[in-house]
């Protein structure tokens, strides 16, 4: 089954974007029933700010797993969330409540350690690839084969340019020799283009409020699942061509 990823929420300011457990939870199963099979998630405290801390990354899973059993989540270990790197391991260290798996952006600092910590504990390590270097890196890593899917990420907001960088990633990725399942996405008005050409490789997309707020035809998303589902119709579009 090819991946659509639904990232519901992050640092946007979008008026849908879903905070509170019980939110993000309904945000889920809507995901779900337009055709999301895997979640991208980001925990906020008490004040609305995105967190690390266990008590809430915790919350988070518990309420979407009642809503949507089964479906695998993966909870963010961004370290803009927590610049520190010592405080960031130790937070993330002490997780008691697991999530099926992580995005660990290869380019930060004091990534691999808290990949590896993960990992030991039975979490998969997604590994997120935001540029040539990342890509450069991570096939260098003696621990290939123990990451789940590569994520290539052009975080750029210039389609061509996106496009050109999406290309790039992988070429480095395919050239060493790696066959991780692959998933990719863009930020912005780039996203849809990203999606369209990872689509017609047949590899896993992402989509949700997080990355952007607009459909293919350029109308403003409502939801979510506005997103998940004009992803849907793209990935189906794929297979028919």
């Amino acid at each position: 089954m090819t991946a659509l990823q639904a990232a519901l929420n992050g640092d946007s300011v979008h008026p849908a974007v879903p905070r509170t457990p019980d939110e993000i939870a309904a945000d889920a199963a809507a995901c779900v029933a337009a055709g999301a099979n895997l979640f991208h998630l980001h925990a906020f405290d008490d004040d609305g700010r995105e967190s690390l801390d266990g008590e809430h990354v915790g919350r988070v899973l518990r309420a979407v797993r009642a809503a949507c059993p089964g479906t695998p989540l993966n909870v963010t270990t961004f370290a803009e969330i927590e610049p520190d790197v010592d405080r960031r391991f130790r937070l993330v260290s002490a997780w008691t409540e697991l999530p099926d798996l992580v995005a660990a952006n290869q380019g930060e600092d004091g990534i691999d350690e808290l990949g590896e910590t993960l990992a030991a504990r039975g979490v998969a390590v997604e590994a997120c690839l935001l540029s040539v270097d990342d890509a450069r890196r991570f096939v260098r890593s003696p621990r290939i084969s123990s990451f789940a899917r590569v994520v290539v990420e052009p975080l750029v907001g210039d389609p061509q340019a996106a496009l050109d960088l999406a290309a790039e990633i992988e070429d480095v990725v395919v050239a060493a020799g790696v066959t991780l399942e692959q998933l990719h996405h863009g930020v912005g008005a780039a996203s849809w283009d990203v999606i369209r050409r990872a689509a017609l490789r047949g590899h896993g997309v992402r989509v949700g409020l997080e990355d952007l707020d607009t459909l293919p035809d350029g109308s403003a998303a409502t939801s979510n699942a506005d997103l998940v589902a004009a992803a849907a119709e793209i990935v189906a579009a794929s297979r028919r061509a």
